[in-house]
């Protein structure tokens, strides 16, 4: 037996209470290899009462963590790096197994959410009061920040450690405890993984805890529970719009990113050679199945020709296969159920009349580099997350044709600018209906410092920086009057 399979058994379990145990539902999430089928582990869902009893251990464990020296807080999540750093190896195979990851890409995730967890190590010190004026004599007023207590985070398949971490470990670092409901996709790298590192590295039992399980199992009990005051949700938008009118009806605060439809803009002054290369990256990275992906290459009409030969021509370079090939770039999507809808929307839109430059037959979860051009302007996939590796390149007539392009979508999540004039960029990236723009850059990325999160329909708050500090923790006003005030009666 492999070590990563090894490593599949012994965390096939929920994670509740500082222990391993099975659920005690009827029914089976079966984890599968999604290049090969092969079944990696069976999961025994939790109810309605493990979901429970997860919360009532984080609520018992928080308070004595929130009162913790800072100090000691911080210790564990350095310990963590240093954990994920001798387990490399082993994390990069189950990685590759669970969810199609590819050595560069699992290289990438693995050092991303090391940055992500040094940044939480400086957040238990980070955290500082204020005192302000008054307008009554002899007052102060204290303004204390505080964890907001038990958080619940509900994640993707998709960068399933990172998309983790990075809304755990800040959570955690500010006093709070977590409750994590993983994807079903991915419940040992996105879940049960995490809960072996964190409790490895010392953190209290209770704290932190993992329940794999399912909507039609549980229903809304992860949202309605009482003990959780902050919601955090990745995934769509559909799903996104539940949770969110769960969560307002009883006042709990919601940080959420439900995708994209992100456009990387090719000015007439860009490098064109550069702007191909940007553009294939945030296109076909991790198989496209990234929410900031540029499912949209807008391309000034006066390099679109010679941009389009290029892309083209760079996009069939790209080695599809088996995820374990250290020469592969794409990999196999989530499963080949996702695959054969993603054929089949490109089937609609040839019938619409898009031209494909670039495609080819689906080989069960694998799907080629497809290049389509000429889409019509009302078809689904110019609107919609493509997720996976088919793009479109659609034409402008200029900045504000661009622009126009770029903002007809329902989502705003991530998007590029390429241009030879900074100041241009700086204009044309501020039109766009967006929360994240990149100038000469990838659509895909990510800093631990900077804040991160989308508009319209791709959510709601952010994370990352100082957000998270807004995210994570309630201000309390207290003030103190030194003299007498004069009541008016």
């Amino acid at each position: 037996m492999s070590p990563y399979a090894e490593l599949f058994q012994r965390y096939a379990q929920q994670y509740i209470a500082g222990t391993w145990r099975p659920g005690s539902g009827e029914w089976d999430v079966i984890d599968l290899n999604p290049h090969n089928g092969e079944k990696l582990c069976s999961i025994t869902v939790a109810t309605a009462v493990e979901v429970d009893e997860a919360y009532r251990a984080a609520e018992r464990a928080q308070r004595d963590w929130a009162e913790l020296n800072p100090y000691r807080r911080r210790q564990v999540f350095e310990r963590m790096i240093a954990l994920m750093d001798e387990h490399e190896s082993d994390i990069t195979e189950a990685m590759i197994a669970e969810f199609g990851a590819t050595r560069t890409r699992a290289a990438y995730e693995l050092a991303l959410s090391k940055e992500f967890l040094q940044e939480a190590m400086q957040l238990p010190t980070r955290v500082e009061g204020r005192i302000l004026p008054s307008a009554v004599s002899g007052k102060e007023n204290y303004i204390n920040r505080a964890p907001v207590g038990t958080v619940c985070v509900i994640s993707p398949y998709t960068f399933p450690l990172l998309m983790g971490l990075k809304t755990i470990a800040p959570a955690l670092a500010l006093g709070n405890a977590v409750v994590l409901k993983p994807h079903q996709s991915t419940p040992v790298c996105g879940g049960a993984l995490i809960a072996a590192l964190l409790a490895e590295a010392g953190l209290p039992r209770g704290l932190f805890n993992v329940v794999i399980t399912d909507i039609a199992e549980v229903g809304d009990a992860l949202i309605e529970h009482p003990v959780p005051r902050v919601i955090c949700f990745t995934g769509s938008d559909a799903t996104g719009r539940h949770i969110a009118s769960v969560a307002g009806s009883r006042f709990k605060r919601v940080i959420m990113e439900m995708g994209g439809n992100s456009a990387l803009l090719v000015l007439d002054d860009a490098d064109v050679d550069y702007a191909v290369e940007a553009a294939v990256f945030s296109r076909f990275f991790d198989q496209g199945q990234v929410c900031m992906a540029a499912n949209r290459i807008v391309v000034d009409r006066q390099v679109l020709e010679e941009f389009t030969a290029k892309f083209v021509a760079r996009a069939k370079t790209l080695k599809v296969g088996d995820p374990a090939d250290p020469e592969t770039h794409i990999g196999p999507l989530m499963n080949a159920r996702y695959a054969e809808t993603l054929t089949r929307q490109v089937a609609e839109a040839v019938a619409d009349g898009a031209v494909m430059l670039l495609g080819g037959e689906a080989r069960g979860s694998l799907v080629p580099p497809t290049v389509l051009t000429d889409v019509p302007p009302h078809s689904p996939l110019t609107r919609q997350e493509i997720f996976g590796p088919v793009v479109l390149i659609i034409p402008a007539d200029g900045d504000e044709d661009a622009v126009r392009i770029a903002n007809d979508s329902p989502y705003g999540l991530s998007g590029a600018v390429h241009t030879a004039d900074v100041q241009r960029g700086l204009r044309v990236a501020g039109q766009i209906e967006s929360g994240i723009v990149h100038i000469n850059d990838t659509t895909v990325v990510d800093e631990p410092i900077v804040p991160f999160g989308g508009q319209k329909c791709s959510g709601l708050g952010r994370l990352n920086g100082d957000a998270v500090v807004e995210a994570f923790t309630t201000t309390k006003w207290i003030s103190v009057q030194h003299g007498r005030t004069r009541f008016l009666f």
